[in-house]
């Protein structure tokens, strides 16, 4: 017998939203590992809220809401808004109930501001990665570490000089600017649209773009990241947030870190040596033009042994993690500008990308 299409609207439903989602579904697992890192929180949130007026979005859900972003490449928060409206899905991993009203984008865009300004995201990864469960799954010797470009929500257009001078870009949506016979540098030049943001290029012959850069410490046993931060765009950018990440992360015991050649530095290793901190880092050997080997700051010391080609072998899952950030996560470009914001979204999606993880980590080492 033929079936209708019955579109009269049900007055009640029967049927809690916790029962809408599957027991098996892959947010279960992500659910409760967020919700024992935000208990941790708990009087953390108190203080950055006054006992007195009316009640703002509960910080719980502002963080979950941001990892939502994360987990399903929502590239706006007014499109989230409009996913969590509808989405079952979204409601039950925030904790909005079935008929409460969604916060309007501009809202939730304020509220969520006083949490990337609060430095919340380095505490919830701490806190995400103290738990005893997650504790097995880290390395306590063995690290990597390396940085990568992340681009600032700022175009070219803004990059004029700090004094004032320079061509304006045309009128209209998208104006043009005339570049030609103008040397730019970060010396003379900001962005008027984002001043922390730097003009940098990866190596040269690459094009130059106005970027942060983001760093990551990696332990190697599972490849999860332990230690993020985000710093303007410099050469020396990766070395002084690589101390500034150990010194967060160090316990007093001698760890080894594996880096690529951009950190064969002979200062930078004297600095891993007095932390003992033994520099698993690959050689950088290039030839100059009169054809002199540099001379590295790595020796035989250090590469004699089978675990510095370990380390060499491990390091290289750290692209993941950036992989994974800039496709899923959508911080190929960011979508806030000012460095504490950046820094903020950054750390938070790579609490997300360990929190993709950590659910099939802990089920293999359960069996």
């Amino acid at each position: 017998m033929r079936g209708r299409t019955g579109r009269t609207a049900e007055l009640f439903s029967y049927i809690r939203l916790e029962q809408r989602v599957p027991s098996d579904h892959p947010l279960r697992a992500i659910s409760e590992l967020t919700e024992q890192a935000l208990k941790t929180l708990d009087q953390r949130f108190e203080t950055l809220y006054s006992s007195t007026g009316r009640p703002s979005i509960a910080p719980e859900m502002l963080l979950r809401a941001t990892l939502l972003q994360a987990f399903f490449s929502v590239r706006s928060e007014r499109l989230l808004m409009e996913q969590i409206n509808y989405n079952l899905l979204f409601r039950w991993f925030v904790g909005l109930p079935m008929d409460a009203e969604v916060w309007h984008p501009t809202v939730f865009t304020h509220n969520r501001d006083r949490l990337l300004e609060a430095e919340l995201a380095r505490e919830f990864l701490a806190a995400l990665l103290a738990l005893p469960q997650v504790k097995k799954l880290l390395s306590s010797e063995h690290f990597s570490v390396d940085g990568t470009l992340i681009d600032a929500w700022a175009s070219m257009k803004s990059f004029r000089p700090k004094d004032g001078s320079g061509e304006p870009p045309a009128p209209g949506r998208n104006g043009e600017r005339n570049f030609h016979n103008e040397k730019r540098s970060n010396e003379t030049h900001a962005s008027t649209t984002d001043p922390d943001a730097r003009l940098y290029r990866k190596a040269a012959g690459r094009e130059s773009r106005l970027c942060f850069m983001g760093h990551v410490l990696m332990e190697n046993r599972n490849g999860l990241a332990v230690e993020a931060a985000l710093t303007r765009a410099s050469g020396t950018a990766e070395r002084e947030a690589t101390l500034t990440m150990l010194d967060r992360r160090r316990r007093g015991r001698p760890i080894t870190l594996g880096a690529d050649k951009a950190f064969d530095v002979r200062a930078f290793v004297d600095e891993l040596r007095k932390r003992c901190v033994t520099p698993h880092i690959a050689i950088d050997g290039r030839v100059s033009k009169h054809g002199v080997v540099r001379h590295s700051a790595v020796d035989g010391r250090t590469t004699r042994h089978g675990g510095y080609g370990l380390s060499q072998r491990c390091r290289k899952r750290i692209e993941e993690v950036f992989g994974w950030i800039k496709t899923q996560a959508g911080l190929a470009k960011v979508k806030v500008r000012g460095c504490a914001k950046v820094e903020a979204v950054f750390t938070f999606a790579v609490a997300a990308y360990n929190l993709i993880r950590m659910p099939k980590l802990l089920a293999a080492s359960a069996s």
